[in-house]
């Protein structure tokens, strides 16, 4: 038996206990007997395998194959409840077949090539990415191991891609907000300058506009996230540019060109120690978005330097790039002596667990984050299969309207 005191068992001593091949043996122990293994003999090698204590030796199996059965998902704040959700897909979609490992990215920053090459030390079978860095593919090696990108808007003519569409739960947030009377809102956005914020505040300040709706905060800025360029047609960990040499626009998650950006009006931030930004030009954030780190502490301190500049501009509802933030303004309102909704609508995305027991609970547009990591898990595997065919469509939003949005 294996461990300390006895002998090692190998997979010869499994076959010979089950009268079969070694050969034989790990296909049983590897789970790819079926069709190939009759369920006799399978079933005398699960036994054999049982008593002899036997443990499949994945190093000397990865040495032998040049790589491991490890998927490596690399994800900035991982903590969040909302990659719990994203996590909880993957597992669900990849089985018994590989393990996930996870891999933490330095807290308000998006994964780079950087943190692939320090992975790649593990041999991973495959990569999920979410929400990379602008310039990732670019700065990606060559040859590295197949990847999929979740949430990742811009992304899809140049990598294996699984994104959201954001449109019908923004106009459906929209909507609800116009229909309740608010005129005003204002946006508090992510410090993290990753391409699926900078889709949300899009489509929230086009889609406002049809309404009639001033948005605060949502202007266009000059840290926006360049269009992606060129096209990786086998998901490697690589990219290239497209065929004339000319650089793509951006998409959107339904593969759409994004919304038309606001006139760059040069409006520059300064960034606080914790992350957060504010705009210098005017308090009420109209010059460019105000920014906060997705903490509550780091959004709530934010809010509350923000808020009062909104209200002033007459801002009856705040809509916050993600419900970590959301959670951060109703903090500020509390501490600034404001009720929700009463005095001051919020809402937010990602619809997380929270959102349902905040006080109030908080209207969200909910972004279906299993579903997420289900179809890039699919994806990814058929990647290695080689059976990769296009992507699935985008996942559709909807909003889930709680207690926090009410008439001004």
């Amino acid at each position: 038996m294996d461990g300390a005191g006895g002998p090692r068992v190998t997979a010869a001593m499994v076959a010979e206990r089950a009268g079969t091949s070694v050969s034989t043996v790990s296909l049983v122990v590897n789970g790819k007997s079926r069709g190939r293994v009759s369920p006799a003999i399978t079933e005398r090698v699960r036994t054999a395998v049982h008593e002899l204590g036997y443990v499949v030796d994945h190093a000397a199996s990865s040495l032998a194959r040049g790589r491991t059965d490890l998927v490596v998902l690399l994800a900035p704040d991982l903590p969040n409840p909302y990659f719990g959700r994203v996590t909880t897909g993957i597992r669900e979609a990849l089985g018994d077949r590989h393990q996930l490992m996870l891999s933490v990215i330095a807290s308000g920053t998006q994964p780079g090539a950087d943190d692939v090459r320090r992975v790649a030390a593990f041999r991973p079978a495959g990569l999920l990415v979410h929400a990379p860095s602008p310039t990732f593919l670019d700065e990606l090696d060559p040859g590295g191991p197949p990847l999929v990108l979740l949430d990742a808007p811009g992304f899809e003519d140049r990598a294996a891609t699984v994104t959201f569409d954001l449109r019908p739960g923004v106009r459906a947030l929209v909507g609800h907000l116009a229909a309740a009377g608010h005129r005003t809102i204002a946006y508090l956005d992510g410090a993290t300058p990753s391409a699926t914020f900078a889709v949300r505040r899009a489509w929230l300040r086009e889609i406002a506009a049809t309404h009639g709706i001033t948005v605060l905060g949502a202007g266009d800025d000059p840290d926006r996230p360049p269009a992606a360029t060129g096209h990786a047609r086998d998901g490697s960990a690589g990219s290239d540019r497209a065929r004339d040499g000319s650089t793509r626009s951006a998409r959107t998650p339904d593969h759409s060109t994004r919304p038309d950006r606001a006139p760059d009006d040069s409006a520059r931030s300064a960034r606080t120690p914790d992350g957060s930004t504010r705009s210098d030009r005017t308090p009420d954030g109209s010059a460019g978005p105000v920014r906060a780190g997705l903490s509550l502490d780091a959004a709530a301190d934010t809010a509350v330097g923000a808020i009062p500049g909104w209200l002033d501009a007459g801002a009856t509802a705040v809509v916050a790039a993600a419900d970590t933030l959301a959670y951060g303004v109703l903090a500020a309102a509390h501490r600034l002596g404001l009720d929700v909704p009463g005095d001051l609508a919020v809402a937010g995305f990602d619809d997380l667990p929270y959102s349902q027991v905040t006080a109030p609970p908080l209207t969200s547009v909910a972004l279906p984050a299993e579903e997420l990591g289900r179809a890039a898990a699919h994806r990814l595997t058929a990647l290695l299969t080689g059976t990769d065919t296009p992507g699935p469509a985008p996942l559709a939003s909807r909003l889930a309207v709680r207690a926090s949005t009410a008439p001004p």
